[in-house]
């Protein structure tokens, strides 16, 4: 199966000081994954690293086969790369459809499309972003980063906040998105359940290393394991 994306031997942090450390990461076309951790081992500085918003002290980040090395982070959207940043960074003063259409690009996800996956949005797509709830506020961060048609999305923490009842009905629509295919997906999540239910796949990170890349039924099945992996010191 072709690799989405990859990062080798990868160290990465901010200016001198470094957070990433020796990372290997392979993503294959279509896979979902997990990455689950601590407050403050790199987690959304993975993300950042692949988006470009890191230095990159060592190694290597390769979107579908090429370097990201000399590719500016404006470029890496057009490479492919979807995101979904911890802050949701949406347009507060612009509507619901102008948040979509900002930076959208040809291809299968249009306002249509993700109107069917976010029907709360279709009924408030006249509204501004500033008005919407913090979960509507969630669906359409992603929403936006589907309409740039992506090949990879990364999402950084997309439950964090919101109430339970948010949180079940999120997850739904992440699950759908992963059962659709195609698209290869990074979850960053601070919730466990959340995490493992959504792929098959997890990965644990500690001090900025991974510590675990495997399957998430055996940290389901094991939460004594689990917690040990992610335990604060």
């Amino acid at each position: 199966m072709a690799e989405a994306l990859q990062l080798r031997k990868v160290s990465a942090g901010y200016g001198e000081t470094v957070v990433l450390e020796g990372i290997e990461l392979v993503l294959a076309a279509g896979e979902s994954v997990s990455v689950i951790g601590r407050n403050g081992v790199g987690k959304s500085t993975l993300l950042a690293t692949v988006m470009g918003h890191t230095t990159l002290h060592h190694g290597e980040v390769m979107l579908n086969g090429e370097s990201l090395a000399r590719v500016p982070i404006h470029g890496r959207a057009r490479r492919g790369l979807g995101y979904v940043p911890q802050e949701r960074e949406i347009f507060p003063s612009l509507s619901v459809r102008e948040n979509l259409e900002l930076g959208a690009r040809p291809g299968e996800w249009t306002a249509t499309k993700v109107f069917e996956l976010f029907p709360n949005l279709r009924e408030r797509r006249q509204h501004a972003g500033n008005h919407l709830s913090g979960g509507e506020q969630q669906m359409l961060a992603i929403a936006r980063a589907l309409m740039t048609n992506p090949k990879v999305l990364l999402m950084d923490e997309p439950t964090e906040g919101l109430a339970p009842v948010i949180v079940d009905a999120l997850t739904d629509v992440l699950l759908r998105l992963r059962n659709q295919g195609g698209l290869s997906i990074v979850l960053i999540e601070q919730n466990s359940r959340v995490a493992l239910a959504f792929s098959e796949r997890a990965i644990v990170l500690d001090k900025g290393r991974i510590v675990y890349d495997g399957s998430s039924a055996r940290l389901r099945d094991d939460p004594e394991y689990l917690a040990s992996l992610v335990a604060a010191e």
